[in-house]
Formats: C-alpha cells, sequence, structure tokens
C-alpha cells in the first residue's frame, strides 16, 4: 500500500501522521486517508475537491500532473508526501 506524509509545517496545524492506505491514484490514496482522518481534507482539497493552490502533492518525489482529477497512479509501494507550497519572495 502506499504511504501517505505530511509536512511538519502542516501537523502543526492538525493531526496527520503517517499511513499505509489503499489506493491506485492520487484521489484514491488521498479518499482512503480521509476517510481514517477527515478534518484534513478541507486544508488539502478545496470545496470542489481539487487541489488547493497553496498545496503540493508528491509520488516518489516527483510532483504530480493533474491537480484537478488526481488521477496520477500511485504505484503500491509508493510514498505519497503532502507539503505546503512557498509562494512569495523578494522584488
Amino acid at each position: 500500500m502506499p504511504t501517505v506524509r505530511f509536512t511538519q509545517n502542516i501537523q502543526r496545524h492538525l493531526s496527520c501522521p503517517v499511513l499505509d492506505v489503499p489506493g491506485a491514484t492520487v484521489r484514491e490514496v488521498l479518499d482512503s486517508y480521509f476517510s481514517l482522518h477527515s478534518q484534513a481534507r478541507g486544508y488539502v482539497l478545496d470545496d470542489q475537491s481539487r487541489l488547493r493552490h497553496h498545496m503540493a502533492i508528491f509520488i516518489d518525489g516527483r510532483q504530480i500532473a493533474d491537480r484537478v482529477r488526481l488521477s496520477d497512479a500511485v504505484p503500491h509501494a509508493s510514498v505519497v508526501d503532502v507539503i505546503q507550497s512557498l509562494s512569495g519572495g523578494s522584488d
């Protein structure tokens, strides 16, 4: 099963432990995770169930391509990292 990890920065705001959950796509993996930790859903997904702009998801170190349908394939033994994107910078 894929392993889902949230960064420590996100964990400061809500409880989201590292878990192994079933799923073959990012959507399926997240739905499995959220069935156990529903409070994380609203932090990661918007009200249309798309990835929020300030969030990023990586599968085995590669950023996902589909932020809307979350259809990227997740191999069985993969690590799915959910992180908060950084924005801004100096002018």
